[in-house]
């Protein structure tokens, strides 16, 4: 192309921003306008995405094809065109951006009328703005939105997001020729504001994509508040008509035409007509309510006054429909009716609620006098009094006149004192008040009322107040012996736990109050012996005793305490001041021996003593439970200690109690968990050295540390664990006895030791049967050793227990005989075939000529009831000669073996040889050791 005509070209004065490109699209001149916009900079850049225009325009011999570049501030749009040589051949291309500085002047235009302008290159996704858009939401130029499609949708409300969407969607896929919708926008304040929103496409590239699309954006807030506000006042309107239930209407009687509502078709329950006449509403209505209207337009004819009355028709499901209706005539010169004006209202709903108000009132009136329910009005100056006949009854006074003094003065003085006071309150303005109240009738008979009383100050009426009254005697007799029932024991009048506590709770936080100088010790009181009272004499003499205990301990007790039942024969003591061990001591020495003497009842001569456990207030807790749980653990001590005795709580006892604690919960699944085993001892007998018994030994690897039977045992017989436990014992003891005699070892019997607990629960006897026929051995050769406390209770499960024990063969061996009570009565009611002396007698006999005498007594007193003696705890051959001369029978010990595993005890019997007699055992023995 010739290089003077691009010069002179480019120096035309014209307001469009000119390119000159070569045939690849590289820029060659510019204008000033073009240089102003650094047009050629952005053609140079986008050159490659222009080819496809270029080619298009060679190939096709278009003159001119829509073209947008990014520029530096917006987009640039204009169009590219080819220059072509004279045989047709494209020689360069212009590209022309057509008055750019014209869009300032569109722009102003916009702004003055109040529209934001949006312009939206669509293949860039960038989003332009002008200073009115922003401004509108409160924005500048400076913190701008981000310029994206999406930053745009994220200031729409989430209400509108979507329809925003749809509305852009249909007009980019052509099924819409604009883009127009009103929505929400977020404010940069963070309010909601809403604008109208309309825009098109304005470009589109060669193949039909669109490529830029304007559009405005209208504030319209105030348009939508007006519309909202229009809406609320119609919607007032419409509310305020259907409330009154009132329709107005016209009818022309020259013509026998009306203006008759929808609304008056709806009230009367027919269809809608837009043309009707009175004579068609007539034949409608019922005839009762035709004969009516008629009767109206004769008077309003005749007197030329407005006139009212009262239609009675039904609705559309036939209800009865109560109508009022006025109509007022309007008269032309000649004194005609030329036109009349009416409104109907639907009064059913107050026709109904009159019915109502007035079948309630002679209801209330009934109810008033079924439910005892009195009234009254009183003149607050004058104190005059109008009473209804069941108040005056409540009251007990015959009906007639009645001063308020006169039944003030059945009054009690605080019931008279509070009614008083309320109605002072209420004459200075108070709310309602509600009493309870207190007065005795002329027969002394007490009467509760509840009162109810406030003021009237209706308009038309004098103030005055009024008072219902409501007899509430039963309610609050019950409620009294419901308070009793919770708060005390029945039996002795005493509080009980619930109240105990409350007690203690307030006295502990009142000591706490008082920085040192307060206290509270607490003193758990158990009666020794009180259960034997219970099963010998009755559960009569049973109450007769805690009745005595009470009455001695509020003897023994001063201002200081108080003290309840906790339940069955436990009380808790409370002494108030600052905590001394020594006072306590003192309080439970007390105690003890006023709860020690006898009580005549009947020809009998009832004696009990008693046990305390000592826990003071900031030694041994801070709280309720932490004081009573010392307690209890004092009160365990003191039993222990040989009951008749109290005992202080201190740290050995806590430590013992944490122990127990910890074997209790320990024992707890230990059984699962395969924690326990069995070692044997043998019982050798005396005349002939064989192995007549071999008794079953609990060991408990505890994986905690060691944990004696003695220690053991009388946990798990308090939680329980000793009946599973024990029967778990029997079964091993059984199978391994069984596993012995099969291998060919010579013994006797299998001994298992049983727990009083176990003899209690139902159906023992018969599961050990069962256990011992799983097992293959014969009941007959299995010996349950008792102790002397399990068989001194005599129960009917006990007894049913011996029964059993007795028809199936199982032998009965009292243990450690001579430790316990050492009554010979059980010898003679049970069956029991053994008697085992205690450990302690056999070490002590050779050196303490006492404890000698009682195992020569034992062996003695066991022969003559027919019963063989076992002597436990033999370790030195002087013992064993020494029993053998006061004619023991057996005996058990380290002389023989300690306890053995079953292998071991196995090997052991085996050496043991018929023949070997009493000189032999020690050199047959020695390898085992103590």
């Amino acid at each position: 192309m010739d290089a003077g005509a691009i010069a002179s070209l480019m120096q035309h004065p014209i307001d469009s921003a000119l390119l000159v490109l070569d045939r690849e699209g590289m820029p060659l001149a510019a204008n000033p306008a073009a240089q102003a916009l650094g047009l050629q900079h952005a053609a140079a850049r986008y050159a490659p995405m222009l080819q496809d225009l270029r080619r298009i325009l060679a190939a096709d011999g278009l003159q001119a094809v829509a073209c947008s570049l990014p520029g530096p501030q917006r987009r640039l749009d204009g169009w590219l065109r080819a220059v072509r040589a004279p045989e047709g051949g494209v020689l360069a291309y212009t590209l022309g951006i057509p008055d750019p500085e014209g869009v300032g002047r569109w722009q102003v235009a916009l702004d003055s009328a109040g529209h934001g302008l949006w312009d939206w290159d669509i293949a860039a996704n960038r989003l332009f703005r002008s200073e009115s858009w922003l401004a509108m939401l409160g924005y500048t130029a400076d913190d701008a939105p981000d310029t994206s499609l999406e930053s745009a949708l994220s200031l729409v409300h989430p209400d509108d997001i979507e329809r925003v969407r749809r509305g852009v969607q249909a007009h980019l896929d052509g099924h819409a020729g604009v883009y127009a919708g009103e929505h929400r926008v977020r404010h940069r304040d963070g309010s909601w504001r809403w604008v109208r929103d309309s825009g098109r496409v304005v470009a589109w590239s060669a193949d039909g994509r669109p490529l830029r699309m304007v559009g405005t954006h209208t504030a319209i807030e105030e348009q939508k508040q007006l519309e909202t506000e229009l809406r609320r006042q119609q919607a007032l309107l419409e509310d305020v008509q259907r409330v009154a239930a009132m329709v107005p209407w016209s009818w022309d009687p020259r013509s026998d035409s009306g203006w008759w509502p929808a609304d008056l078709y709806h009230l009367a329950g027919h269809p809608f007509q837009p043309r009707d006449s009175a004579r068609a509403w007539l034949r409608r209505l019922p005839r009762a309510a035709a004969s009516t209207l008629r009767g109206a337009w004769r008077r309003m004819r005749r007197d030329g006054q407005p006139v009212h009355f009262h239609l009675e028709v039904g609705d559309a499901l036939g209800a009865p429909l109560q109508l009022q209706a006025w109509a007022r005539p309007e008269m032309d010169a000649d004194g005609h009716i030329v036109r009349v004006l009416g409104q109907v209202q639907d009064v059913t709903a107050q026709r109904n609620a009159d019915a109502l108000l007035r079948w309630r009132t002679e209801l209330l009136d009934r109810v008033s006098s079924l439910g005892h329910i009195g009234g009254c009005e009183i003149e607050p100056v004058s104190r005059r009094v109008q009473w209804t006949e069941e108040c005056c009854r409540i009251h007990g006074m015959p009906p007639g006149p009645l001063g308020l003094d006169d039944a003030l003065a059945l009054y009690t003085r605080d019931s008279r004192e509070a009614f008083e006071a309320a109605l002072a309150r209420l004459v200075e303005g108070g709310p309602p008040e509600q009493l309870e109240l207190c007065f005795y009738r002329h027969s002394g008979q007490r009467v509760w009322v509840q009162v109810l009383v406030e003021m009237d100050t209706r308009q038309g009426l004098a103030p005055r107040l009024v008072a219902l009254y409501r007899d509430i005697t039963r309610e609050r007799e019950t409620s009294e012996r419901i308070e009793l029932l919770s708060h005390y024991d029945l039996l002795t009048g005493l509080p009980n736990r619930f109240l105990l506590r409350a007690q203690a709770e307030e006295a502990i936080m009142a000591a706490q109050d008082e920085a040192g100088e307060g206290g509270l010790s607490l003193l758990l009181v158990d009666l020794d012996g009180f259960k034997n009272i219970n099963d010998s004499f009755g559960h009569a003499a049973g109450d007769a005793m805690l009745k005595a205990a009470a009455g001695r301990m509020h003897h023994a007790l001063g201002n200081g305490e108080f003290f309840g039942r906790l339940g069955g024969d436990e009380f808790l003591v409370a002494l108030r001041g600052p905590t001394d061990p020594d006072a306590a001591e003192a309080l439970a020495a007390r105690l003890i021996a006023a709860l020690s003497e006898p009580l005549a009842f009947g020809s009998e001569q009832l004696k009990v003593g008693a046990s305390v456990g000592i826990a003071l207030l900031g030694r041994d807790g801070d709280a309720f439970d932490d004081l009573l749980r010392a307690a209890h653990a004092a009160l365990r001590a003191a039993r222990e200690r040989g009951r008749n005795s109290w005992q202080l709580h201190n740290q050995d006892i806590h430590r013992q109690t944490r122990r127990r604690l910890e074997i209790e919960h320990s024992l707890r699944g230990a059984l699962e968990r395969e924690e326990f085993s069995l070692v044997y001892q043998p019982q050798v007998s005396l005349r002939d050295g064989q192995a007549p018994g071999i008794e079953a030994l609990l060991r408990w690897h505890r994986p905690a540390g060691h944990c004696h039977p003695g220690e053991f045992i009388p946990v798990a017989e308090q939680c329980g664990e000793i009946v599973r436990l024990g029967e778990w014992v029997i079964a091993q003891a059984c199978r391994q006895a069984v596993a012995w005699h099969a291998a060919g070892l010579d013994f006797g019997r299998i001994a298992v030791n049983v727990s009083g607990v176990q003899l209690r629960d139902r159906g023992f006897a018969e599961r050990v049967v069962t256990l011992c026929q799983r097992a293959g051995w014969p009941p007959g050769r299995l010996e349950l050793e008792l102790t002397e406390s399990a068989l001194i209770v005599d129960s009917d499960n006990v007894r049913h227990c011996f029964q059993v024990f007795e028809r199936h063969g199982v032998q009965l061996a009292v243990d450690d005989f001579g430790t316990g009570f050492s009554n010979l009565q059980y010898l003679n009611r049970f069956p029991v075939q053994r008697l085992k002396i205690d450990r302690s007698f056999v070490t002590d006999m050779l050196r303490d000529a006492n404890a000698g005498e009682v195992t020569q007594a034992i062996i003695h007193l066991g022969h003559a009831l027919g019963m063989r003696v076992v002597a436990e705890g033999v370790e030195t051959l002087e013992e064993q000669a020494q029993l053998a001369r006061w004619g023991c029978d057996e005996i058990q010990g380290y002389l023989y073996t300690r306890p053995l595993p079953p292998r071991e005890l196995a090997q052991w019997l085996r050496q043991l040889s018929p023949e070997a007699g009493p000189a032999g055992w020690t050199a047959g023995l020695a390898s085992h050791g103590r």
